[in-house]
């Protein structure tokens, strides 16, 4: 069953709230920077892509929708009913969250949320970004990382397919550690997409559903 989320949900997934202590940069096995290449080259590769996915609070609720990603900066999670008032779009400089039933807008700039870790044009994670874990399991592999600006706290946990590599999931930690996670169905790279679905516009709610 999904249930009805409200608009704070999607700022404490989609933010890195200061106020967290940055512990010193661990180092990496030789191991874990041939993974952490490996990932680095899929999601550079990564141009335009489509699929649905699954959004899980840390109190264990969920909303479902389309996500659509552009690289660099461009992203889109269109919600299925009874979520379907709220939408979320990042237009390559900033992210807006809007609430068609309340007439609200947050815009909050890229950079300052942990979608800037795969979106940017080139994807670095040797410099700005600090890599503090990096997990193997069958069919599978886990990279965690943090922003290694002053400007986010919190962490992004990336999972990876492998063999083929492809993008399974992200859990963002916030600084009250708070937990969302976005877990990816069927993402499928696309030849284009309409630039105007990485327009802002107030969205109007619909009648659209699971």
């Amino acid at each position: 069953m999904t249930h009805s989320i409200s608009r704070r949900l999607f700022t404490a997934g989609l933010l890195l709230a200061p106020g967290v202590g940055l512990a010193a940069a661990p180092v990496l096995s030789d191991e874990d920077k041939t993974t952490v290449d490996k990932a680095v080259a899929y999601l550079q590769g990564l141009s335009r892509a489509r699929g649905r996915f699954t959004q899980t609070d840390s109190r264990g609720k969920t909303a479902i929708g389309d996500v659509y990603l552009q690289r660099p900066g461009k992203i889109r999670f269109e919600y299925d009913a009874p979520n379907n008032n709220i939408l979320v779009i990042s237009d390559g400089n900033q992210v807006s969250v809007a609430d068609s039933k309340l007439k609200t807008t947050d815009r909050y700039p890229l950079r300052s949320t942990p979608l800037s870790l795969f979106l940017a044009k080139q994807i670095r994670l040797d410099r700005g970004v600090v890599v503090t874990q990096v997990d193997r399991a069958p069919g599978k592999f886990t990279i965690t990382a943090r922003d290694g600006g002053k400007d986010t706290a919190g962490s992004i946990i990336i999972t990876f397919s492998d063999e083929p590599v492809g993008l399974m999931e992200w859990t963002i930690i916030d600084a009250q550690r708070q937990r969302t996670r976005i877990q990816l169905n069927s993402l499928n790279p696309v030849a284009s997409l309409d630039p105007e679905l990485f327009k802002f516009a107030i969205p109007r709610t619909t009648g659209k559903g699971p």
